[in-house]
């Protein structure tokens, strides 16, 4: 599930989602079984807690395939492979463990309930969930997600929750579960609502190391000298494309192994990475197409079922109250037209 928006009107709020067990396994302590456990309960728990506090009126899970983005670009997430290949014997038992489970979590969400799951073999869960989001502009969407990279789709429909940190991000602020604005540990002081549009220039610059995304301009940085252009500068001029923008996108620097960059061509590049609204057209056909496959499900008691998905899984806090864990798995989608 994914997704959150800062507001509630009389519109349709949707949840959208990235199944998130996965990230909740590397919070968890303990021996497989309770990272398992507790993978499901922080999935099922951050659905209905964004369910029932935003008034939400359907489910999507979006889940990943082989990413496009490798063959765009050799080394993206070549890094993760390095991590791979560094497992212990244990580790790479846990994780055989862990992928069964979510295959049957993917099952169960998918046969056994009225959510809406997509994926698609080309795609990330990412270009589903901003997919999804630009589909449907006339929506709230609420996304449920740790990952960084959505701050570029805040707006005033469509905002984050963080299920381990437990934080909402709108486009007025942070905010803890109760409510109030979260302050910065270094500064004590409030942080500010975020500016997607920076967020998304600032990362497309500096690049993205958890994705082996490399950085189009090394050491630039955020505010310029009197004699040399700050990222600031350059995306306050980003309009215009005067001389602060070109100052800085004609820079060029040689890399460790002697090649020499073009900044501009660097941060195209990873524009194409980065940006959730800038794929290659053939990729943007095929996410508009992933999406516009999503039909109405019709699948009954859907309580009953997770009462035995539970009674597998020992989940017994989530048996306890089926019908509030169950409510948000129950609700339809209500198929609309699929915008461009």
């Amino acid at each position: 599930f994914q997704a959150e928006d800062g507001i509630r009107d009389s519109s349709t709020s949707r949840g959208l989602g990235d199944v998130y067990k996965r990230q909740a396994r590397h919070v968890v302590r303990g021996d497989i079984d309770t990272k398992v456990g507790m993978a499901f309960h922080i999935t099922l728990s951050g659905v209905k807690k964004v369910w029932k506090e935003f008034d939400a009126d359907h489910v999507v899970f979006c889940l990943e395939g082989r990413s496009w983005r490798k063959d765009f670009y050799e080394p993206y997430k070549r890094n993760r492979k390095n991590v791979r290949d560094a497992r212990t014997e244990k580790e790479v038992e846990e994780d055989e463990v862990f992928w069964e489970t979510f295959d049957n979590f993917k099952d169960f969400i998918d046969q056994k309930t009225n959510c809406t799951v997509l994926q698609n073999k080309q795609l990330e869960a990412d270009d589903l969930i901003a997919g999804w989001v630009q589909a449907h502009p006339n929506d709230n969407h609420f996304i449920i997600s740790t990952d960084g990279d959505f701050a570029q789709l805040i707006a005033p429909n469509v905002a984050q929750y963080n299920g381990v940190q437990e934080i909402t991000i709108t486009h007025e602020g942070y905010f803890d579960d109760k409510g109030n604005r979260v302050k910065d540990k270094k500064t004590g002081e409030e942080r500010p609502a975020p500016n997607p549009q920076w967020l998304l220039f600032e990362k497309c610059m500096r690049g993205d190391t958890a994705d082996n995304v490399f950085s189009a301009y090394p050491g630039v940085r955020t505010k310029g000298t009197k004699t040399k252009v700050g990222l600031t500068e350059a995306f306050e001029d980003r309009n215009s494309k005067g001389y602060s923008w070109n100052n800085m996108m004609l820079q060029r620097w040689v890399d460790h192994e002697g090649f020499e960059h073009r900044v501009i061509d660097d941060y195209q590049r990873n524009v194409t990475l980065c940006d959730l609204s800038a794929q290659p057209d053939e990729i943007k056909t095929i996410i508009k197409e992933t999406v516009g496959s999503a039909e109405t499900k019709a699948i009954e008691q859907v309580g009953l079922k997770l009462i035995k998905f539970c009674a597998k899984w020992d989940l017994q806090r989530i048996a306890d109250y089926p019908q509030s864990y169950a409510e948000p798995l129950n609700a339809k989608y209500v198929k609309e037209e699929v915008t461009a």
